[in-house]
Formats: structure tokens, sequence, C-alpha cells
């Protein structure tokens, strides 16, 4: 297929079958239409963490039509939480009818599970909010303007050689965060701090340690002067986190999905990511960051390999937390045009042209 330069390869979408859905009895004014794609976008060489590795992001697009304009949201279908392109696109398929007689984004809460296929259609409605009423979309929401913040660099998960130099490369970024694997992750550890002298390291494990490995490999990051580290062991078998005395803080990522999730990790996490694709868009997400800081969580906002489009909404989320990890397009090969503005590790706020 030919593709126009710094525009993705693109899926066409099936038409599956719309199942019977809910009477949502909305004016005739407020009917959206709605298209959806999946998009290829190669990686620059590969992105390797724990479970694999790839050479290209797959994420869906859904647009939202109503009233001459539209709205735009991007998600990443996971397959760690039995995601697909495919199936994803099918489900916001399957909205299309609920969306041309009324459906809006209080009622798509419950209409949709969460995961990804409501994260890009929660986005795009709101991205519609904001053009319909002529707002920027914090206004819109009565949250504080994002500002520039300073996002982690990713360096994927390699022998300990590799790592570090990947990490020369990139040491003159303030944060860095390290893929680590199991086996030879205190080997790996103390080679990036090596090379990185001066960076704050936050590790992410990807669920990969054990608890026979666990306290060993927490005092190597404290050895190294991690800040924080994300997700040692897999979910529902984290249990091991409330027993030990913690030597650094840790961050939960794929326990925690949405703020019914928070509660049971008080005694196990110190912090919380925050990823759209988990909460089902940024609505959800908004009310999880509230919920978790009241219960005295520090903030990570967090993302998948994607294109600015996917960033652009979480940057709602960066002023108030503690780690800013945005740099899917950094990784990409390229990025889609309008993307989001990166100067070294300083990402800045989304124009109107691109979301919100």
């Amino acid at each position: 297929m030919e593709r126009a330069p710094n525009q993705p390869y693109l899926v066409a979408p099936g038409k599956p079958a719309i199942p019977e859905l809910p009477d949502f009895k909305m004016t005739s004014s407020q009917s959206s239409t709605l298209s959806a794609r999946i998009e290829r976008w190669p990686i620059a060489g590969s992105f390797t963490i724990s479970r694999g590795a790839k050479t290209e992001a797959v994420t869906v697009v859904a647009e939202v039509r109503r009233g001459g304009r539209t709205g735009r949201g991007e998600c990443v279908p996971y397959p760690r939480y039995s995601e697909s392109p495919e199936a994803t696109l099918a489900a916001l398929q399957a909205m299309r009818e609920p969306l041309s007689r009324g459906l809006d984004r209080e009622a798509l809460q419950t209409a949709m599970p969460p995961g990804a296929a409501r994260n890009a259609l929660d986005c795009a409605l709101l991205d519609l909010e904001a053009k319909t009423r002529g707002q920027r979309v914090w206004d819109l929401l009565g949250r504080p303007a994002p500002g520039a913040c300073v996002t982690a660099y990713t360096i994927s998960l390699a022998s300990p050689e590799t790592m570090a130099a990947a990490t020369a490369q990139v040491a003159h970024r303030p944060l860095l965060k390290i893929k680590l694997g199991g086996h030879g992750d205190g080997e790996r550890i103390a080679a990036v701090r090596k090379a990185a002298p001066r960076s704050e390291l936050i590790v992410d494990a990807n669920e990969a340690w054990t608890s026979g490995n666990l306290e060993q490999n927490l005092a190597a990051c404290a050895k190294a002067g991690v800040t924080l580290v994300e997700q040692p062991l897999p979910a529902g078998q984290d249990e091991a986190l409330a027993r030990i005395a913690r030597p650094l803080a840790v961050c939960a990522d794929e326990s925690v999905h949405d703020r019914s999730s928070l509660d049971a990790l008080r005694a196990r996490y110190d912090a919380v990511n925050i990823k759209l694709d988990k909460t089902g868009g940024l609505t959800e997400a908004l009310a999880t960051a509230d919920v978790a800081r009241a219960l005295g969580f520090q903030i990570m906002v967090g993302c998948m390999v994607a294109t600015s489009l996917a960033m652009a909404p979480a940057m709602l989320l960066a002023r108030e937390a503690r780690f800013v990890d945005l740099d899917g397009p950094l990784l990409l090969a390229r990025d889609r045009d309008g993307g989001l503005r990166y100067d070294g590790s300083l990402v800045y706020p989304p124009d109107a042209a691109l979301w919100g």
C-alpha cells in the first residue's frame, strides 16, 4: 500500500454486525457519526520489554463528526489485557448506532468497559466538545492548563553492555526509564547507572520479578540510586510487596486500571501509573488521579508506544504527576503531522489542531 510521508500504513476497517443497543433518547442535533481505523507506525529500531520486542506501534484511531466538526482519539490495544486491534476496531464500530442516536461522553462511561476502545472514543468526544464550544479542553473540564514538563525516555531491555551503550547516547536526559526483565537485572541497572551518572532513573520490570528475587533486585536498584520501580511482580501475585520493607518507591502499573482498583493496593504500592488505555479514557483517568492522590499515592502518568494524538490528552494529568512518561512519539521512526513539540526531554501541551 502506498503512503504519503509522515503517514502510517492503514488497515481498512471491516463491517462487523452491530448488536442491539439501549435507546439513548437525545435530540437529533446531538447525533454524531463515527469512523475508526487501524494505523501502523514504525518504531525507530525496536522496543523490547520482558514480554518481547516489537518494531511497529499498532494504534486505533476514532473520529467522531457532528455539525461539521471532528473530534479524534487514539488508543493502543494491548495483548496483555486480551485486546487486539481488530477487536478494538469492532468495539468502536459497534458504537456507531448509539452515537447516531445521541450517546454522549457521560453515557459512554457505562456503555463501554474500561480499555483501549473506550479511551479512543472518550478522547474523541472530548476533542469534539472542545471544538464545538470553542474552548480548550482543560477549560471545558475546569482543570489547570498544562505546561511544559519533563518526560522520561525509555531504554529497552537488552544485555547490560547493550543497555549501557544505549544509555550513554541519552545520558544528557534528566529522566530515564529502564526496562528490566528478571535474571541479570542487578548487572543491567549497575551498567546503566555507570553510563548515566547524573540522570534520575526509574525502572519498569513489567511483572518479570518473582518473590524469590524481589528483595535482591530492589536492593540493586536502591544501590544504583533508582527513584522508583514499576510493577516488579505479576498483577494478582504482588502480595509480597506488603510484607517487606521497600527501600524505594514501588509503582503499580498492570495492577491498577481505574479508580475501583486503587483501595486494594494501598499496602503494596507507593505510586500508581495512570494510563488512558487502562482507564478507558481521560474522563476516568482524571477521576482515578483524584482518588489516588486522596489515598496518598504518588502519581505517574504513562503511555504505550503511540503517536502524539495518544499523548495529548494525558498532558492534562502531567501537571500534578510526580513522574511523566509520555515519550511514545520519541520512540517512533516518525510522528504524525502536527504532533506534540518535544525539546529534548521537555514536552509541550498540544495545539488545538492536534487535540483538545
